[in-house]
């Protein structure tokens, strides 16, 4: 008979964060959507939301600093999300690198907390652009949320982002019991929600409600956000 082998234990779970960044101009159903998943796949103590600033990537924003700040929180509120909201990239001069908020939250939580910086699987066809992107790693795992079927292979990704991805990736359990360094995928989120239709949709009149809370559609409506 063969020796029973005893499965590897992980160490103990860590206290976990979960991270979603965005520019949320505005937030809808999907940004919820990918917090409250990862939220509950992580059982993290916290789910810290963090409107960009100025994003480095991006230019033309559509609605405030506070407006977005008001209308993440409304959109939370709506689902009974219990949220953070971390105001640090709004209060940032200069443009927003996600690199920089990380080394933040990191030197705030300390060394033995698991961060988990959320994303869509459709960033991942771009995470090579971002400023110092390897560098993430050092400070957070990576959460990455795609629609059912979803394959690296059938994407367009980068070869650099693409090994990354093969190198890194873990399981949840694992994510939990590191504070940093690992990609996981979740292949369960089926949301596909475009913020550019959205505002698309709010110039032409109409109102979106399936995609987005109604209380934020009426802050929209009441600061007459997206008209143009």
């Amino acid at each position: 008979m063969g020796v029973a082998v005893a499965p590897l234990e992980l160490p103990a779970a860590l206290p976990c964060v979960a991270l979603l960044g965005g520019t949320f101009d505005p937030i809808h159903n999907g940004h919820v959507a990918l917090g409250r998943h990862f939220q509950s796949l992580l059982q993290a103590e916290e789910l810290r939301v963090i409107p960009t600033g100025i994003p480095w990537q991006k230019s033309g924003l559509h609605a405030s600093r506070e407006q977005r700040l008001d209308m993440v929180r409304l959109a939370f509120e709506a689902e009974n999300v219990a949220i953070v909201l971390d105001r640090q990239e709004l209060d940032r001069s200069g443009v927003t690198y996600t690199i920089d908020t990380l080394r933040a939250i990191r030197a705030e939580v300390g060394p033995q907390v698991s961060l988990v910086f959320l994303i869509g699987a459709d960033q991942l066809q771009h995470l090579d652009s971002w400023h110092d992107w390897r560098r993430m790693f050092d400070y957070a795992h990576l959460g990455v949320a795609a629609r059912p079927g979803f394959s690296l292979a059938e994407y367009d990704i980068p070869a650099a982002v693409r090994q990354e991805f093969v190198t890194r990736q873990a399981e949840v359990a694992l994510l939990r019991a590191t504070p940093h360094g690992h990609m996981y995928l979740a292949k369960d989120l089926a949301v596909d929600i475009s913020a550019t239709a959205i505002r698309l949709a709010l110039q032409r009149g109409e109102r979106p409600s399936s995609l987005m809370a109604p209380i934020v559609l009426d802050y929209i409506e009441q600061h007459n956000l997206y008209k143009n």
